[in-house]
């Protein structure tokens, strides 16, 4: 859905609450359509904002998996690496 939310789930160390924010406000951005909403909109923005991230905090706790955790800056080289060959020139 949008490329900005990354994979949170099974990595060492785990993820922290302000990649889960982070996760929750582009999730929240991307479906009102708007980076930074109007005054009237702020409250129920917030709102959006900390219910999926709640359920996303909810949800990670919840999920088990028999995959050994994903090390964080292997991941990184290798997004790093697909980057380099979508955007060659």
């Amino acid at each position: 859905m949008c490329r900005n939310i990354h994979q949170l789930h099974n990595f060492e160390p785990p993820a922290t609450h302000d990649e889960i924010q982070a996760a929750a406000l582009q999730y929240v951005r991307k479906v009102a359509g708007s980076t930074r909403p109007s005054q009237a909109n702020q409250e129920a923005f917030d709102r959006a904002v900390a219910a999926v991230a709640t359920a996303t905090a909810d949800l990670l706790g919840a999920l088990v998996t028999t995959a050994p955790p994903k090390n964080r800056e292997e991941e990184a080289a290798k997004a790093r690496a697909r980057a380099e060959r979508r955007y060659a020139s």
